[in-house]
């Protein structure tokens, strides 16, 4: 009789548990079921389709509709018809509603940047700091040209700080064009928010060494610059890498500065560059800065490969000086360039462009630097300001063809020497 209501009672908790477990089962598939519905409505939101709901989100569907227009015209090839440029292939709330001839503040001074689709994961980070306009130009190659489209405009969709401040432009070889990635479900049906667009970033995260595209692809980095630089209807405008991270409040200070300042067409602004190991935080201030630079974990910017390239900032002088008391941005000392100085600036729109013949690594911010120089243009460097970029540069670190490119850019320098004496009959200046 004991023996009969033990059996009576497990076959009551067995039940019990199979029945909480069907539950379960009940659940999880009707879980699995509304997540896969709920994906392929943001799919369709995303990226069109007969799910979407057209007037759920105007302003989204309109900006759905300008990325359709862009990438209907085809793009325009650049001057040696090898590269084809999506100018403004999405605009920032920023640009689509500025006032032509409007000097408001912000849009006194905007970040340009260039990067391909591996390096995308720094723009969280560097908007994060900037928080102002900022001009992005991206090289994509191959399948790369489709992921970019994409992941830029889901960023645009999902993001609301890039919505207000970014301008995304697009570089691909001639050949090769960029459309509307309806038809790539399976890879974009996961995003659902701003960070899962970044998550998606950081799995392209270094697919490339440095410039070390599959392929064999030249990197047009000064193509980039210019297409970044000209996507931007600034007075002024600072070209950086997307992997270094400008002084906090610089756009503030820069304003306050240049307002108070009696405007000169031939003089740039120069920050001193450096860089940090990559397990350190981010400085913001001068002050933090120096502190970290005393104990070696920030040191001047290509220290290790080309320490020439940077020394004639005077990081001595600029360490030393205004480090504490008043945090008002102003000049603290002008230089002459001297070869082969690379300075990172800040200049008005109307300096030179980048010369597009330089690809790959060597001399081609330096040609520029140059120009400027035989131009007339003075260099006035910073009191606060300043650039870090990630991680140490390190001589091993380099694709395998680095020297190779530099070789061939060193006699491609020599040329682009000579040129400006043409260009500019009347300076006495030279490189």
């Amino acid at each position: 009789m004991h023996l009969s209501k033990k059996c009576s009672a497990f076959k009551v908790v067995l039940s019990a548990l199979l029945i909480v477990a069907l539950l379960q089962l009940i659940y999880l598939s009707f879980l699995s079921k509304f997540h896969g519905k709920q994906q392929r409505y943001r799919y369709s939101e995303l990226f069109g389709g007969s799910g979407a709901k057209k007037n759920a989100h105007p302003e989204k569907n309109t900006r759905k509709e300008r990325l359709r227009y862009s990438l209907s015209t085809g793009g325009i090839f650049d001057n040696s018809g090898q590269y084809r440029v999506y100018k403004n292939l999405i605009k920032s709330d920023f640009t689509t509603n500025q006032k032509p001839g409007s000097d408001s503040g912000s849009n006194v001074l905007a970040l340009a940047t260039h990067t391909t689709i591996n390096n995308m994961h720094h723009l969280d980070s560097l908007l994060e700091r900037w928080q102002n306009p900022l001009s992005v130009a991206i090289f994509a190659h191959g399948q790369d040209v489709k992921f970019a489209t994409a992941l830029v405009y889901a960023l645009s969709f999902f993001c609301p700080q890039v919505q207000a401040l970014v301008d995304f432009h697009l570089v691909c070889l001639s050949g090769e064009m960029a459309s509307f990635p309806e038809q790539d479900r399976e890879h974009f049906a996961g995003l659902e928010d701003c960070a899962s667009v970044f998550t998606r970033l950081e799995t392209h995260r270094d697919k490339y060494k440095n410039y070390a595209i599959s392929g064999n692809i030249s990197y047009p980095n000064n193509l980039l610059r210019n297409v970044a630089r000209g996507g931007t209807e600034s007075s002024y405008i600072l070209v950086i890498d997307i992997d270094m991270m400008p002084s906090a409040d610089l756009h503030q200070q820069f304003l306050a500065m240049i307002t108070n300042k009696e405007p000169v067409s031939d003089e740039v602004f120069v920050l001193p560059a450096f860089e940090i190991r990559h397990a350190r935080k981010m400085p913001a201030t001068k002050a933090e800065l120096v502190q970290l630079y005393q104990v070696g974990e920030v040191r001047p910017f290509y220290e290790e490969l080309c320490p020439r390239c940077q020394a004639p900032t005077n990081y001595s002088q600029w360490v030393n000086s205004h480090v504490r008391g008043t945090s008002t941005l102003e000049v603290a000392y002008t230089l002459t360039w001297v070869d082969p100085w690379e300075p990172f600036y800040i200049g008005p729109r109307t300096v030179p462009l980048y010369d597009e013949n330089f690809k790959q690594y060597g001399f081609n911010r330096i040609s520029q630097a140059c120009e400027l120089h035989v131009a007339g243009y003075r260099f006035s460097v910073l009191s606060t300001a300043f650039l870090v970029h990630r991680g140490f540069k390190i001589q091993g670190e380099f694709h395998a063809r680095k020297d190779e490119e530099n070789k061939h850019n060193r006699v491609l320098f020599r040329s682009f020497k000579e040129g400006l004496k043409t260009k500019y009959p009347s300076s006495t200046r030279r490189c």
